[in-house]
Order: structure tokens, then sequence, then C-alpha cells
């Protein structure tokens, strides 16, 4: 399995777009959203196994920002509670981040196999 940083890149900013327009919807929007970010990132990768490769990394990547990002609001906004507060609301976040970039990874990985499978 070879990464196409390329694709991976193309199939991450594809997630953001979709993922922000399927805010509306928020799981389903977001499954979408690594759908057809890894099916964009297979696609370009080509092949299954290179596929379904490049869709995993584009949607970790994808969960590791967004989890990031998200537990850094969150810490910022615990401080309220004192220092405790926030490394607790840091925390909390960034644990359902962790599950939430595995979901987009695997939602992705399943899009990627499909891109690679019809891209040849």
């Amino acid at each position: 399995m070879n990464t196409d940083w390329r694709a991976v890149g193309i199939g991450f900013l594809v997630m953001l777009i979709v993922g922000a327009v399927g805010l509306s919807l928020p799981f389903v929007g977001q499954i979408g959203a690594g759908l057809v970010g890894g099916f964009v990132a297979g696609y370009l990768a080509g092949g299954v196994g290179n596929g379904a490769w490049n869709g995993l990394i584009a949607g970790s990547i994808s969960g590791i920002v967004l989890s990031v990002l998200a537990a850094t609001i969150g810490g910022l906004l615990g401080l309220a509670g004192g220092p405790l507060g926030g490394f607790l609301g840091g925390a909390g976040v960034f644990i359902v981040g962790v599950v939430l970039t595995v979901l987009f990874a695997i939602d992705s990985a399943i899009g990627g196999a499909i891109g690679g499978l019809i891209s040849g």
C-alpha cells in the first residue's frame, strides 16, 4: 500500500467541506463526509487496497484535527471552572474525539475502497 499524499489531502479537504455543509444533519452529515472524502481519496489513489488505505489516512487526519480543535475549545470553555475544569473539559472532549476519529477512519476506509474499486 502506497500513501498518495495528494489524494489524502484532497480527500481531507472534501471531508471538511462536506462536513461543514453536513452540520445541519449532525450525525448523518459527518458520516457522509467521511464516506465522500474517503471515496475521493480512494478514487485518486486507485486500487481497492490503496483506496482503503488513503481513505483511512484522510479520515484519521480529519478526525484528529477535529478532536484537537474541539478539545482546545472545550478546555478554554472549561477554564471558567478553574484549572481543573479546563483540564477535565478538554480531556472529556478529546476522549469523545478519539472515538469520532475511529468512526471517521472506518467509514473513510470503506469509501476509499469503493472509490479505488471504481477507479480500477
